[in-house]
């Protein structure tokens, strides 16, 4: 509402009705024009973490229901905020939240408690849970705009901005398969937002779920223009773009306006949440938490991929990495509480546990650690 207000109406209606109606009408006009479907009946699963999203998806669905039929489970009935449930819980528990029954091959997500994270998940024909975290919907998203972008004949400037958490796999895919260029910030949504700032086009997402697309002011109205003047395929792609831009949050990102994005694109591309999830496949990891004495011991450099201090510890980090395949580890003071959080990714579990309960003994031995030395992953 504070953008609208401040952009003097041009970004929309500062009322929650504008909110609505606005991303509704962009979603429908999108899926009018897919062609074909993953899925032929559009129907999605949403966990709502007994928050906000509940009560704001339940009074915005009848303006999207023609497009797509959402089921809400903890939607504030019954159950605690974010308790046994919510984007968080899925994504650290790898299973899905409680009270949601998940048929085979089904395709469902999972808001937090204030709305602003997403992610999706389905359990495959074997009954294995598989999570779709921020580095993939970012994957998607990014995905398509380049592809919108290489239709109409634009060459703009297309970036995405990660953390130290993206997934390995995830990187790799976005350089050197789709050839988009990738950006790494420190933790925390003001940094992402602020780098994807730099460019015509910036996706940004954490892991946890958490992002939104930015375009700057001169791309959407060059988009505009081409989806009045353009002809035929090329008017199509600027038009399915226009709306696209429309659906996105460019204040912050949030859960509602994510998901709407998502099943635009999967229902515009064909695409089944497998087939999606199959883009690339995640290096396994491992994330940990070492006691210290004191965290402002750490500090770091490099988008926070590097210890600077205390002496010797990146070096040590850098030798045990050396030991496994298609591995990096980074360790990071927590911002509240006097702990180190460690995380290391190899082409096995194995590896990336056995790598994180190294770097743990590292940042127990040469930071201060306290208590317990860390124990040997045992799951």
């Amino acid at each position: 509402m504070v953008y609208c207000r401040n952009t003097g109406g041009r970004y929309g209606k500062a009322t929650i009705e504008g909110y609505y109606q606005k991303l509704s009408k962009a979603f429908v006009e999108l899926t009018k024009q897919a062609s074909c479907s993953g899925d032929e009946y559009r129907s999605l699963k949403v966990d709502c973490a007994n928050g906000i999203g509940a009560l704001k998806l339940r009074e915005m669905e009848h303006y999207f229901s023609q497009g797509l039929s959402v089921q809400l489970f903890n939607d504030g009935s019954k159950g605690k905020l974010n308790h046994l449930c919510g984007a968080d819980f899925v994504k650290s528990h790898q299973k899905p939240p409680q009270g949601m029954e998940i048929k085979s091959n089904e395709r469902c997500c999972s808001f937090d408690g204030d709305a602003d994270r997403i992610v999706y998940y389905y359990h495959d024909a074997d009954g294995q849970f598989h999570l779709i975290d921020g580095d993939k919907i970012a994957t998607l998203i990014s995905s398509f705009l380049k592809e919108l972008l290489v239709e109409i004949g634009e060459s703009l400037n297309i970036g995405v901005v990660q953390t130290a958490y993206a997934n390995g796999s995830s990187t790799r895919y976005l350089e050197e398969v789709m050839k988009v260029p990738v950006y790494c910030t420190k933790t925390g949504v003001k940094h992402l937002h602020h780098k994807a700032q730099e460019f015509d086009i910036g996706v940004y997402f954490e892991a946890n779920g958490h992002g939104t697309a930015l375009f700057n002011t001169a791309v959407e109205m060059k988009i505009k223009q081409s989806a009045e003047q353009l002809e035929d395929k090329k008017r199509k792609a600027a038009k399915m773009l226009e709306n696209i831009i429309d659906l996105f949050n460019q204040a912050a990102g949030d859960a509602i306006s994510d998901m709407l994005v998502i099943e635009a694109i999967l229902a515009l591309k064909g695409l089944t949440v497998q087939q999606w999830d199959a883009l690339y496949t995640d290096l396994p990891n491992r994330q940990l938490k070492v006691q210290v004495a004191d965290r402002r011991v750490i500090s770091t450099t490099n988008a926070e991929r590097q210890a600077v201090t205390p002496p010797g510890l990146q070096e040590a980090i850098n030798d045990l990495v050396k030991k496994y395949k298609l591995s990096r580890a980074f360790v990071r003071p927590s911002g509240t509480e006097d702990v180190v959080r460690v995380y290391a990714e190899a082409d096995s579990q194995e590896s990336a546990d056995h790598l994180a309960h190294e770097v743990s003994l590292a940042v127990f031995q040469l930071a201060g650690g306290i208590g317990e030395r860390p124990q040997p992953v045992t799951s």
